[in-house]
């Protein structure tokens, strides 16, 4: 048995396969750390933590000299979507491991608004085959707001029940459906009761600002944290009803900073406290790295080095259930090792995964092979026929000289948006961008969504204020949350029939057409959401999207990122569907012009 194999080499009857000698070991089941430590490692698993290893070393030991380095357990990623980050597991892990992590647990919300639980599925059986720790959340919210959007397929509770039961499902993903579960939906209430019934943990999603009754009735519901704060506020009431504030710090939303005052300046306990990413892009992923690039701001916010550390560490393994395998450096636990130079500038010079070595200063050690995806997971942009630049007009049905329209206000850094009523002046009977218009109104583009699962020919055009653009150009996208129709946005009908078109012809992912030409593009042939290519390449074919945002006159951090969640209707304030525009406050449709 294994445990035997630990005592024996604990003993020093038995060598590890492993030692690492001489480091500062961050021992963050404690608080403390203690320097001139060793760790000896066997069959994957830790054996022996302390002054001294030489008993367990044998002649065939891999022997790893810290030199004072700091022993820091693998960092987990305590909520996160791969599809975000526009690459597959495989590529995600391959881009993410050598900047230290190596923990995820993975909602593949995308993946299952287009193929449902076959999706899943797929990232289950990829997810297994990593050599690092990848459990999977099954998606909660497919469609995320019935009767307000339609998805490529659906989840069931049946299938919940079903997933619950599959190895490396550790959970519900973010119920993303508050009320649902503040009206006691009985579909949304089931999902949980399976997954409470099998033991698992129930996300949390709960994006409004209403902390009253509604938020306490979303807390007796069962979810067990939330990403979704972005005010102090918001930190001290989930931590105070029992949930774990996830603090986020992806590319695009920057949660962290406002909400560790919690800890820093009103003094709440830390352990109940996790540091997630949520969406990382690829380019973030492969400049300036994952977890660490967290753990780096966190600690520049204030955040004790050690608090920082376990809110990576050991809160998200114990939140999971998990501190019998991962989180800390322990006897028993996965030897999930990092070394580092120095905590304020976290940057690990070695990885240390399940026992292996598999990176050392940002480069692989080990072979890590692509999985193989079927062909149907390619073939998901199904247009009932090319787009004209017809279908993006806005035509009044009187001739008016002033309207009221209802625009999506963008909030940079930030996933809610604003619901703007704005007077625009029709040009001849049509609402267009304020490029073209004789009393140009500030910054007004046009926003479409583009129905692709069904071929059904939908198409819904409104308003957007906040790109910025300057010129005649579209923007359009297959990965727009949650349900991943196609989203186009431009100031030009012929541009945006253009760029819809193009990603009908590739198979999904962002194009940027101004005046007719390709300017920047990615191509996400699978699910319309991710590339098998390394996320280097991506990277590469991402930036030129945002050099073709720029180009446009655009000067947002990360636009593409806020393209893609125009669609989002369970995160206030207004979005638009393949139904029409929503208003997510109430949870109904208003008119484009009123």
């Amino acid at each position: 048995m294994l445990t035997q194999t630990l005592v024996h080499v604990a003993m020093g009857r038995l060598p590890a396969d492993l030692v690492i000698r001489d480091g500062v070991w961050a021992c963050v089941q404690t608080g403390e750390f203690l320097p001139h430590t060793d760790i000896a490692i066997v069959s994957g698993r830790i054996a022996y933590v302390g002054e001294n290893a030489a008993h367990t070393i044998g002649p065939q030991t891999q022997v790893i000299e810290a030199q004072g380095r700091y022993l820091v357990p693998g960092l987990l990623d305590g909520h996160m979507h791969v599809e975000s980050g526009m690459v597959t597991v495989t590529e995600f892990v391959r881009a993410v491991a050598p900047h230290g992590t190596t923990g995820m647990f993975i909602d593949p919300h995308e993946i299952a608004n287009v193929f449902g639980l076959k999706g899943v599925k797929l990232m289950v059986d990829e997810a297994a085959v990593q050599p690092i720790h990848v459990w999977v959340q099954m998606p909660s919210c497919v469609p995320s707001a019935p009767g307000l959007e339609t998805p490529g397929a659906s989840i069931s509770p049946a299938d919940v029940a079903e997933a619950m039961t599959w190895p490396g499902i550790i959970g519900l993903g973010e119920m993303m459906n508050f009320p649902g579960v503040i009206a006691s939906d009985e579909k949304m209430h089931a999902e949980m009761h399976f997954t409470r019934h099998a033991g698992k943990t129930i996300g949390g999603h709960y994006p409004s600002a209403d902390l009253g009754r509604a938020f306490h009735a979303y807390a007796a519901g069962g979810p067990e944290d939330d990403h979704e704060g972005t005010r102090l506020e918001d930190a001290l009431a989930r931590a105070r009803q029992g949930m774990k504030p996830m603090l986020r710090y992806g590319s695009a939303w920057h949660d962290v900073a406002v909400q560790a005052k919690a800890i820093t300046e009103r003094g709440l306990d830390p352990r109940r406290f996790i540091l997630c990413t949520d969406d990382s892009h690829a380019a973030t992923l492969a400049y300036d790295g994952h977890m660490d690039r967290v753990l780096r701001h966190a600690i520049a916010e204030g955040l004790p080095p050690m608090t920082a550390l376990q809110m990576a560490t050991l809160n998200p393994a114990e939140h999971f259930g998990l501190s019998r395998e991962i989180g800390l450096i322990a006897p028993g636990r996965w030897g999930d090792v990092l070394l580092v130079r120095d905590l304020n500038d976290f940057r690990a010079d070695l990885v240390i995964a399940r026992g292996q070595v598999i990176a050392e200063q940002g480069q692989w050690l080990v072979e890590l092979p692509p999985y193989p995806y079927p062909d149907w997971v390619k073939h998901s942009i199904k247009l009932k026929r090319l787009l004209t630049a017809d279908d993006f007009k806005i035509e009044l049905t009187n001739l008016r000289t002033s309207v009221v329209a209802n625009v999506i206000g963008v909030i940079e850094n930030q996933a809610p948006t604003r619901h703007l009523r704005l007077v625009l002046t029709p040009e001849k009977g049509e609402i267009r961008s304020s490029l073209f218009t004789r009393h140009p109104s500030p910054d007004i583009a046009k926003v479409a969504l583009v129905e692709r699962h069904h071929a059904a020919g939908t198409i819904q055009v409104g308003l957007v204020s906040g790109f910025g653009f300057q010129t005649r150009c579209a923007v359009a996208t297959s990965v727009a949350h949650d349900s991943h129709h196609m989203i186009v946005v431009g100031t030009d009908e012929t541009d945006m029939a253009q760029a819809a078109n193009r990603l009908a012809e590739t198979g999904g992912g962002q194009v940027v057409i101004r005046e007719g030409q390709i300017i920047g593009e990615v191509q996400l042939p699978i699910a319309g959401l991710m590339s098998n290519a390394p996320v280097e390449e991506v990277a590469r074919q991402a930036e030129t999207v945002l050099e073709g945002f720029r180009a446009c006159g655009c000067t947002l951090n990360n636009p593409n990122m806020q393209l893609s969640l125009l669609a989002l209707v369970v995160i206030p304030e207004l979005r638009i569907s393949d139904k029409g525009l929503v208003d997510v406050n109430r949870f109904d449709f208003v008119p484009v012009i009123e």
